[in-house]
């Protein structure tokens, strides 16, 4: 039995793949550049609101919404909301209003610890019980009061407007 056959089907899945990804800059993904994130359409208000907000000069993204305990946790989480976003940018099943589920929020609420600990050592020694998301008080910090015209104020339906 001839490999030709085999080695053709190689080449040419080789070279469709590496055509899918020069033409998708697929390499951009696996980075943490802001300007990826927002590819995708409905991430506009949030990049606006990112891009605006306080933490635009101090913190990307990743900074934000990946773990950062070591290289292996952080890809394996950045490729599973890669996947869960992929899957429903193509099935077209997108929420209007964008939010972080519970694991999601878990790790946000660990990196804001973590870049604020000074502060936040300061409230854990107060009377104060720590109950919250560090976002239900400080919910403009991150991303903003600005939003879409579609969504005024992200999460205006769960956090009220000043």
């Amino acid at each position: 039995m001839s490999k030709t056959p085999f080695i053709i089907a190689i080449t040419a899945a080789v070279l469709a793949l590496g055509y899918f990804a020069f033409e998708t800059d697929a390499a951009a993904y696996g980075g943490s550049a802001p300007e990826t994130c927002a590819n995708c359409h409905v991430m506009d208000s949030q990049y606006e609101n990112w891009y605006h907000g306080a933490h635009e000069n101090w913190a990307k993204c990743t900074d934000c919404h990946l773990p950062h305990d070591n290289f292996a946790v952080y890809y394996a989480e950045k490729g599973r909301q890669g996947m869960k976003d992929t899957y429903a940018f193509v099935t077209g099943n997108i929420p209007d209003a964008i939010r972080a589920n519970e694991k999601t929020k878990g790790i946000i609420q660990e990196n804001c610890i973590h870049c604020h600990e000074d502060a936040v050592e300061d409230i854990m020694a107060g009377t104060q019980p720590i109950d919250r998301y560090c976002w239900e008080c400080h919910r403009d910090v991150a991303h903003s009061a600005r939003g879409s015209s579609l969504a005024p104020y992200q999460d205006s339906t769960l956090y009220p407007t000043k």
